[in-house]
């Protein structure tokens, strides 16, 4: 079965398509992206603006085209935080819908991390043991955590590395008393996750996924995308250190120039990094691993758990992903 996962995020709209089956590992056979940085067209009422409602329109649509030139036989369209945040997303929603005839389903910022908690548990299976898994996405932190598939611990906090680059920065580089009171922010932000994930005990191995960490792995010498999924990257808190004291100095038109940094999200880095830092110092955790699987990885596997083996059409073609599904 070829199947398109479409992801509205607070930076881009990205369709993935696999080939897969239930009980089998997907495989990516496509992906492709429009970068509409979505959270920074919210209108100072909080609505999406509309010229963001147009761009998102026209990059949905676009990849609508995509998914049925290569064969998709089902595409599951989903929006994250700056979708979900916006005050007038009841009618951008109706308004996609009624111009590419793609019906975006809103997660939660409880689902995300549930579904990306899924994907992560896949990856590694039952032998890692208790996850504690971590994402950071442009407009907020998803923190999960268990040893089953479904997590004990699903958080979603509003750090996201956009989010904190637009409402904590005034200047490009960051200040030093910016840094300074965003770590303290940070910090403080943190407390009552860092109590929560106490309270489950010990990890047995600590993960992370998204865009962010994995360039920040990258420009701390993990191995680069060209290596493949199954080379192991690690982030430790020692090298997030030592990489930011030489990013906080460089504007972004900079940080675009160093490898594995998007030129689309190079002005998040810092903030990013900030994010990741004070999240490790939160939760004790002095080195994380790398997982290629997440979100779009996790909504796939939920979508063939709740498969027959065989084509079908129906409830499960309805978009509706995470919780909603189990009631």
């Amino acid at each position: 079965m070829r199947l398109g996962v479409l992801d509205v995020g607070s930076n881009t709209v990205h369709l993935l398509v696999v080939d897969a089956h239930r009980g089998a590992h997907p495989t990516p056979m496509h992906s492709e992206k429009s970068v509409l940085r979505l959270a920074e067209q919210i209108t100072p009422g909080g609505e999406l603006s509309k010229s963001g409602a147009d761009d998102l329109v026209t990059a949905v649509e676009s990849a609508k085209e995509s998914a049925a030139r290569l064969g998709c036989e089902e595409v599951m369209a989903f929006a994250t935080s700056a979708v979900r945040e916006a005050k007038n997303s009841a009618k951008v929603l109706a308004r996609v819908a009624d111009k590419t005839g793609v019906d975006l389903q809103v997660l939660s910022g409880t689902d995300e991390a549930r579904l990306t908690f899924l994907a992560v548990r896949r990856w590694y299976g039952w032998s890692a043991g208790q996850l504690l898994v971590l994402d950071i996405g442009g407009g907020s932190l998803e923190v999960a955590m268990g040893r089953d598939e479904e997590p004990v611990l699903a958080e979603s906090l509003p750090l996201g590395a956009g989010r904190t680059t637009r409402t904590r920065f005034k200047h490009d580089p960051p200040t030093r008393s910016e840094l300074v009171a965003t770590s303290a922010w940070l910090d403080d932000q943190l407390t009552d996750l860092a109590r929560k994930v106490t309270k489950w005990g010990e990890p047995d191995r600590v993960v992370a996924t998204s865009k962010t960490f994995r360039s920040l792995a990258r420009l701390t010498g993990a191995a680069p995308s060209a290596a493949g999924p199954r080379v192991r990257r690690t982030l430790t808190d020692t090298a997030l250190r030592q990489l930011l004291a030489f990013i906080s100095r460089m504007p972004s038109a900079d940080l675009a120039q160093l490898e594995g940094v998007s030129s689309s999200r190079s002005h998040q880095l810092v903030a990013g990094a900030l994010v990741a830092q004070a999240t490790m110092r939160a939760l004790g955790v002095p080195e994380l691993e790398i997982c290629p699987w997440a979100l779009r990885e996790g909504v796939i596997l939920r979508r063939l758990d709740h498969s027959n083996g065989a084509d079908e059409t129906g409830a499960a073609r309805t978009g509706r992903f995470g919780a909603q599904e189990d009631r």
